[in-house]
């Protein structure tokens, strides 16, 4: 960042938006108590109002370059604010959910892939730092492309709303503090590893394809991994092979869409492709959330879409 005794919102906003860091968390700083007030006068609780602040301030690190009067971004903050708690006064918790993170957009300008880029491993940096559940049910309200709902986290994660609730004010607050804390780190390729995860869910689903599901399971799967709904185990290694070869003999094609992952984290998105016979066979989609160890798969959890004509969104089924 360049030194100035006492730097503008505007000489601050031009460094974020070269990738400096350290400016984007001191710009955040610095309006931070206006951003609260607001929160304050319009939800009355403090509670809720830091929860709209984190959310406001992820919403601001994706936003940043829409600023159109760099002197007014204190302003611009506060209206950010504004709009996420009239979306909670409006009805259920507002969904601000990142682009997806897994893909790093083709730009002509390559300073602006950098600092796109920079500030894509700079966030993850950052959720590296939280613990497992922390991160995990970020992850899933905030990075997954398709957002679940506080109930439908309860469900997959086995924990009551009240606990999501806490988990995620308490993993947004924490994030920011991450951010500032480690804005003039080194943060790691978080496309490479996105890309590399990517590559993993193309090479499961064709070796399931090919016959090779078990085979690719025992070298990338821990011997004692599992299926789970919620925190209950429902089965092992050689139920989820199960599992996938009975959707396969009924025709069913799992077909791959994106892929997000952290450091012990991993969601990947699929289609499910139905066979003409059975259209209603399976969900339209299902997310597989994955827990980590060692680099290999050690619980999986699955999310089904629901369909149309029905509430449901979470199988107990692989």
């Amino acid at each position: 960042m360049a030194h100035y005794e006492d730097p503008s919102d505007a000489e601050l906003l031009r460094c974020a938006r070269d990738g400096d860091m350290a400016a984007m968390g001191a710009l955040l700083g610095r309006h931070q108590a206006g951003m609260r007030a607001v929160a304050l006068s319009v939800l009355g609780y403090r509670h809720e109002a830091e929860d709209v602040v984190q959310d406001a301030s992820l919403i601001a690190l994706r936003r940043i370059d829409s600023v159109q009067q760099p002197e007014s971004v204190g302003a611009w903050l506060r209206m950010i604010v504004r709009n996420v708690c009239r979306s909670r006064l409006r009805a259920a918790p507002p969904v601000t959910p990142l682009p997806d993170l897994s893909l790093l957009a083709a730009e002509a300008d390559p300073e602006k892939v950098i600092e796109e880029h920079a500030l894509r491993d700079w966030i993850w940096q950052a959720i590296d730092e939280l613990s497992p559940p922390l991160r995990m049910t970020l992850m899933l309200r905030h990075f997954s492309p398709r957002t679940l709902s506080y109930d439908q986290l309860a469900v997959l994660c086995g924990v009551p709303v009240g606990t999501v609730r806490s988990r995620l004010g308490e993993a947004r607050r924490k994030l920011v503090e991450a951010m500032a804390r480690t804005a003039d780190s080194a943060h790691a390729d978080v496309r490479a590893a996105s890309r590399d995860s990517a590559r993993d869910a193309e090479e499961t689903l064709a070796a399931a394809e090919e016959g090779r599901f078990a085979e690719l399971a025992a070298e990338r799967w821990t011997p004692d991994a599992g299926y789970y709904a919620g925190q209950q185990r429902l089965g092992d290694r050689d139920f989820l092979i199960r599992g996938m070869a009975c959707d396969l003999e009924a025709g069913v094609r799992q077909r791959f869409v994106s892929a997000v992952t952290s450091r012990d984290t991993t969601i990947w998105e699929m289609d499910m492709v139905n066979p003409s016979h059975a259209p209603d066979h399976c969900p339209p989609a299902v997310a597989w959330l994955m827990t980590m160890k060692d680099g290999r798969m050690h619980q999986l959890r699955l999310f089904h879409a629901a369909r149309e004509q029905d509430g449901r969104a979470v199988g107990q089924r692989p």
